[in-house]
């Protein structure tokens, strides 16, 4: 079953832009200059985008003299996958199951 925190996880990542980020960042670490380089978007856009990520724990920072570089929590990823593995498997098992109408 799907927690409040899968739930909210799952609408950080639904933005076409975060999943982008996210994406990117699966690859490798990035500044700001690099994300606004790779996806067109403007700065204040991706760090508002980037502050959303970070307050759901999807991504963390590395201070780099006057840059900031962000970089991919796995873990949290992982996690989420292994919620939707859990899904398919229930829609596998639950296949023959049906409620008969009332």
């Amino acid at each position: 079953m799907m927690t409040s925190v899968d739930t909210d996880l799952i609408r950080v990542l639904a933005d076409p832009l975060r999943l982008r980020i996210v994406t990117l960042l699966a690859e490798e670490t990035l500044c700001t200059t690099h994300l606004m380089e790779e996806t067109g978007a403007r700065q204040t856009n991706l760090s508002n985008h980037l502050r959303v990520l970070r307050e759901a724990g999807v991504v963390e920072t590395e201070p780099c003299g006057r840059y900031t570089y962000y970089r991919l929590r796995p873990d949290v990823i992982a996690q989420l996958a292994v919620r939707f593995a859990d899904l398919a498997e229930s829609a596998r098992t639950a296949a023959g199951n049906k409620r008969a109408c009332p």
